[in-house]
């Protein structure tokens, strides 16, 4: 080995520890001042607590504390702060249940969910996903919670709060994307959108999805294929191919999936891997094609919709709806053929 190239692998080990060393530095002093805020909280409410039997105690004490806090150590201690502080501690009067991964600026947004199952469901997916705030942010207000019930059936709910979600997201939200509403498009469009915004597709995806290829050709005797997308979910420990499709879900679309899925599970599934799972992304999918196909016979063949914007509450609503008349019928169904 070279002195130069002896100095370069040095330089990078320094410039790695260095930049590990500022990372848990941060974290630190983020959890240190979430520790403040949850202790402040605490001495807030016990103060009020102490004189409840003054009229109008506690607000006074806020104005009070937040005048002179101003004057001490600074404006981010104004009333509107010094709320938030207080309903910390109130959402969050044990100290073991406060995650240190988490920043206050996480904190500031889980505390505006009033439902304590819900709020923890959010804890964890931040928690698990490393979400940013932002994109924690903008999970919460479209109701991405209520988006992944709406895909539950109502003996599956409970265990959505427990963070066990379904692998498949049926629908995919893609409005990072940023393609106009009024456009025409085809597969190459939308696949070259999610290899432009591959970071937030990821995320869209769920857990454990790392990219491996796009227009994967795959090879045989005879003929030349290629794959619109290849994707390895680690916590699976097997291989994604998605196959993009503008319009609506059709049985062609269907048999060329399986036998994409096929294909590589021949020629690139290694010993170790589990089978491979395809993914069929459509505009829009169809029950009755779903149902008298391979989908319906395979646990491996998925078709999922995608939305080019996020669904309204009321979208949501009618959803969850949906889903528990599908549930009654198919109840009632096999209570008769019993």
């Amino acid at each position: 080995m070279t002195m130069t190239n002896a100095s370069t692998a040095l330089i990078e080990e320094i410039k790695t520890i260095l930049t590990v060393a500022r990372q848990k530095a941060a974290t630190a002093i983020n959890f240190a001042m979430v520790e403040a805020y949850w202790l402040i909280g605490k001495r807030i409410v016990e103060e009020e607590q102490y004189g409840k039997g003054r009229a109008g105690y506690g607000q006074f004490l806020l104005k009070e504390l937040s005048q002179k806090l101003i004057v001490d150590v600074g404006k981010g201690f104004d009333e509107r702060e010094l709320r938030r502080i207080r309903q910390f501690y109130q959402c969050f009067p044990i100290w073991d249940a406060v995650c240190p991964e988490l920043s206050w600026s996480h904190y500031r947004l889980l505390i505006r969910i009033e439902n304590i199952e819900t709020r923890r469901f959010y804890m964890t997916e931040t928690i698990q996903q490393h979400w940013s705030t932002r994109k924690l942010d903008r999970n919460i207000s479209p109701q991405y919670f209520q988006r992944i019930l709406a895909n539950q059936s109502p003996k599956e709910i409970g265990a959505v709060t427990n963070a066990n979600l379904d692998f498949i997201k049926n629908p995919y939200v893609l409005e990072f994307l940023n393609l106009p509403a009024n456009f025409t498009y085809k597969e190459k469009d939308l696949e070259a959108a999610i290899i432009k915004h591959l970071q937030q597709f990821l995320l869209e995806l769920g857990k454990g999805f790392a990219f491996v290829a796009q227009q994967k050709l795959i090879r045989t005797e005879t003929s030349d294929f290629f794959i619109d997308l290849v994707f390895y979910n680690y916590l699976l420990k097997c291989f994604v191919v998605i196959d993009i499709k503008a319009g609506k879900l059709a049985h062609k679309d269907i048999g060329q999936l399986d036998m994409y899925v096929r294909m590589f599970d021949d020629l690139e599934k290694q010993a170790t891997d589990n089978p491979t799972i395809g993914i069929l992304l459509c505009a829009d999918t169809d029950d009755v094609v779903a149902k008298y196909s391979v989908l319906n016979d395979k646990n491996n063949l998925f078709a999922s919709k995608y939305q080019l914007y996020l669904p309204s509450e009321t979208e949501l609503k009618q959803l969850l709806e949906n889903d528990r008349i599908m549930f009654a019928l198919n109840q009632a169904d096999q209570g008769n053929q019993l």
